[in-house]
């Protein structure tokens, strides 16, 4: 697939609502049983995210991935990998603060990619990256998380700020469970990005089904990419 080429699932979604984190694991099977599990729930924002797989099982893992997603009409978005979300077609990618560049990103992927980058507790760097053509920016860590248990602190008022001035769509991630996320999304929050609460849930489609309603029962309004 070529950068010009569009990529399915980027423009056709609002960015709003769940946004599923894959979880390391060494075991693809459970990994495609869960992801699955949670698109059967309502989740439509996939990010897989994986630090220890080989270069070949990540593209494998990417590929299969991308096509459960299709097959739900869900987006996926890969973290800090530009390259292999170009190389399997993915709706757009993750950037950290030291894995790229946005505006770089919208260039080798395409108009239509979906690009979103970190940016800790600091309003600063959500400036710079709408600047650079974010599509939305992370903050994070909104709560003591076990994924990253040294991350920045990232205080609600963040969320409140974005949504009245930044007019880019916020994502909140660390330590997200269906207790806090209210809060959360009352603040300003656009995504939720969660990994533990929704992955090590007994019943990953119901706990998926649950955030996705927390969404339904807040719904207000911000500005969105537009559709194709």
């Amino acid at each position: 697939m070529s950068a010009s080429s569009p990529l399915p699932g980027s423009r056709v979604l609002p960015l709003r609502g769940l946004y599923a984190i894959t979880p390391e694991s060494a075991d693809a099977g459970s990994l495609f049983v869960a992801v699955e599990a949670a698109l059967l729930g309502g989740c439509r924002w996939l990010q897989y995210r994986d630090k220890r797989s080989a270069p070949p099982e990540r593209r494998r893992r990417a590929e299969a991935l991308l096509s459960l997603c299709r097959a739900y009409g869900a987006a996926l978005i890969v973290n800090d990998d530009l390259e292999l979300a170009a190389a399997v077609g993915a709706a757009g990618v993750h950037l950290g603060q030291g894995d790229g560049d946005a505006a770089f990103a919208r260039r080798r992927l395409g108009s239509t990619a979906i690009v979103g980058v970190t940016c800790h507790g600091r309003y600063d760097l959500a400036l710079a990256a709408r600047a650079r053509g974010a599509d939305y920016v992370a903050f994070g860590a909104v709560f003591p998380s076990s994924t990253k248990p040294a991350a920045e602190a990232a205080p609600l008022e963040l969320f409140t700020r974005a949504r009245q001035e930044l007019g880019t769509p916020a994502c909140a991630i660390g330590g997200i469970t269906l207790d806090n996320a209210p809060a959360v999304i009352a603040a300003g929050a656009d995504l939720l990005a969660v990994i533990t609460d929704l992955f090590a849930a007994q019943d990953i489609a119901a706990r998926a089904a649950a955030y996705q309603h927390l969404f339904e029962e807040t719904a207000h309004e911000l500005p969105q990419p537009a559709t194709l």
